[in-house]
Formats: structure tokens, sequence, C-alpha cells
């Protein structure tokens, strides 16, 4: 693979401004299981970055208008980095990473270049962490939402189950939707892998991306309800200790291959209309 210094330029910048950062988020967010993909995710975004990333496309002088915004963006980003490290707040310093690559991207690209990274820069919004103020308000109406779809589902097909708030009482057992079944980090995360679905295929379509990016919700609200369903079954017939131990694990395996198969299966039903559409489109 041919090396492409701009890049590496931009990648040990990284390593060196961020390096603190990313010590302190391996100590603390990123320790934790709802955001635990971080890491993984900023390694496939600055791998998605050197895919799309053009060395020969690279203007040997900037206008005063990009000057003036390259040096503004690298301004906020600074901004943004300081106040994060002085007040402790990492999500804030690491966020900094964005504007910082936006900066590099309208230093050393050209138009259509910018426009190709435009998706592995929003794919890596998606390796910062949450902040409690932001998750605790909108987790507790997405768990009761897939506590009630759950207790529909058990009940439609002949289970004796009955729900109070997030807790579901299932025959001798009783069961709390946790944030990890169905919160706002998880469907954070699922978002994320519809993201990198659309960026891998590289679609022309852009009515079959818009689509896709906007029914990622619903599918991982959806594979958020198999997920407690799949739990809920397990701990029916084989009991608490086997729906807390590793089959827990296995169901939030379940969680993100089922998100992924329903991604893939409505791509699929898409497909036809989206042909369709360019052989009409071609022919009038």
């Amino acid at each position: 693979m041919k090396a492409k210094p701009h890049f590496l330029t931009l990648l040990l910048l990284i390593s060196v401004v961020y390096a603190y950062v990313f010590v302190q988020l391996f100590k603390s967010d990123w320790r934790q299981p709802e955001s635990g993909h971080g890491p993984l995710v900023l390694v496939l975004s600055l791998w998605l970055l050197y895919r799309q990333w053009e060395e020969k496309n690279v203007a040997p002088e900037l206008s005063a208008r990009r000057t003036a915004a390259v040096f503004a963006i690298y301004l906020l980003a600074a901004a943004l980095y300081t106040v994060g490290i002085v007040g402790e707040i990492s999500q804030l310093s690491y966020g900094s990473i964005v504007p910082f690559l936006i900066a590099s991207i309208l230093l050393f690209q050209s138009r259509d270049a910018k426009i190709a990274l435009a998706l592995p820069v929003l794919f890596v919004c998606f390796s910062i962490p949450l902040p409690d103020f932001i998750v605790v308000p909108i987790t507790l109406p997405m768990k009761q939402l897939v506590a009630v779809a759950a207790e529909q589902f058990l009940w439609a097909t002949g289970y004796p189950v009955a729900r109070s708030g997030v807790i579901l009482y299932l025959g001798p057992y009783q069961l709390q939707v946790a944030d990890a079944c169905a919160g706002l980090r998880t469907l954070f995360t699922l978002e994320a892998l519809g993201l990198l679905y659309l960026i891998l295929v590289e679609s022309a379509s852009l009515a079959r991306n818009v689509t896709l990016a906007l029914l990622v919700f619903p599918i991982a609200m959806l594979a958020n309800m198999i997920r407690v369903v799949l739990l809920c079954l397990i701990t029916y017939y084989l009991g608490d200790a086997a729906g807390q131990g590793y089959l827990h694990g296995f169901a939030g395996m379940v969680l993100f291959v089922g998100a992924l198969v329903l991604m893939l299966a409505l791509d699929a039903a898409l497909r036809p209309f989206v042909e369709r559409h360019r052989t009409v489109s071609a022919t009038s």
C-alpha cells in the first residue's frame, strides 16, 4: 500500500496531541462495556480516512479564505481540548479531535476529496463517550419502550408475563431492562455499525443511503427488543443463573448480529426499487 505522507503526519500529530486524553479514556469511559467500542471506532475511522485520503490533489498554496477557516477551526479544537483538560471533561477534550480532523482536511485536501472524507469524520463522532447528562434523561423512555414491546410479544406468544415500568415478571422470575439492553449508549453503538455499513457499501444511490440511515434507529430498537426477549426466554427455561451468566454475553452478540442481519435484509429489499428507479431514469 502506497504511503501517504500528509496522512502519516496527521496520524503522528494525533498520537502526540491526544496521547494524554487516550490514557484518561482507557482509565475511565472506554473501560465501560457501553463505551468500549470507542477505540475500535477510532481505529476504523482512521483506516477509512486513509482509504479516501488523496495526496496528489493537495493545493500547494492556500487561499486567504481557506487559511482563515483552517485557523478558526484549529482554534476551536484547541479551545475544546484546553477546556476539557482543565475541567477534566474527557468527552470534551477528546471531542476536539473532530474539528481537528476537519481543519486538517481543509488544509490538505481538494474539494472532491473533502466530500469523500465527510463520512469517515462523522464516524469518528461515534467514538466519543456520551456524557451522563445526555444519556440519563433519554435512556429511561427507551428502556420503557423496549420493555413494553418485549411484554407484548411474550404475552402474544402465550408466556405468563407482566410488567411494571422497566421490570418484567416472567413466571417466577423478575427481570429488569438494564441500560446495556436498551440504553442510549447501546443505540449509539448500533448507529455506528449502521454508518460503517453505509460507508463500506459505497452506494451511489442517495435515496438508498438516506433511507437506510433513517431506519437505523428502528432497526436498533428492534434488535434491542430481540435481545431482551432472548434473555427472558433463557431465564424462563434455564434459570436466572443462565440468564445472568455467559448466555447474557451471548445475547449481547445476538444484538449486534441481529442488527446487522436486519440492515442487510432491509438493504436487499431496497435494492430492486433502487435499480428500477435507476433504469427508469436512464431510459427517460
